[in-house]
């Protein structure tokens, strides 16, 4: 699966457990270390974990996992590298804190309207 249609994918399955606020960052011609960041927006701490889970046990029925994972205590960032893609689910607090789309402003969004019911 090519990086921009699991970052689609994702989005649909961050979608089905109704995620907020997703966004997609292009970042090919800004880093090495990603293709894509996905960001998405919780509501409490079990939202943003029933979110992730959603995403991991869908792509492991396709054999992708991710290659690493991290969390706080509380869940209030989560992230998933899946290499070409790197999840970030945030709790809304957190996602204004560090304000990833303010960070990587020289990204281009990608489109998802298509994705999104």
């Amino acid at each position: 699966m090519q990086s921009l249609e699991l970052a689609q994918r994702i989005v649909a399955l961050a979608d089905d457990r109704k995620a907020q606020d997703p966004t997609v960052l292009d970042l090919h011609n800004l880093t090495i270390v990603t293709d894509y960041f996905v960001l998405l927006t919780g509501t409490s701490r079990p939202h943003v974990l029933g979110i992730a889970d959603n995403i991991k046990e869908e792509l492991a029925k396709v054999g992708i996992y991710p290659e690493q994972q991290e969390a706080d205590q509380d869940a209030h960032w989560l992230l998933l590298d899946y290499g070409g893609v790197v999840v970030h689910i945030f709790q809304a607090e957190t996602r204004l804190f560090y304000s990833l789309e303010r960070l990587w402003n020289d990204a281009k969004q990608v489109p998802l309207d298509d994705i999104l019911h």
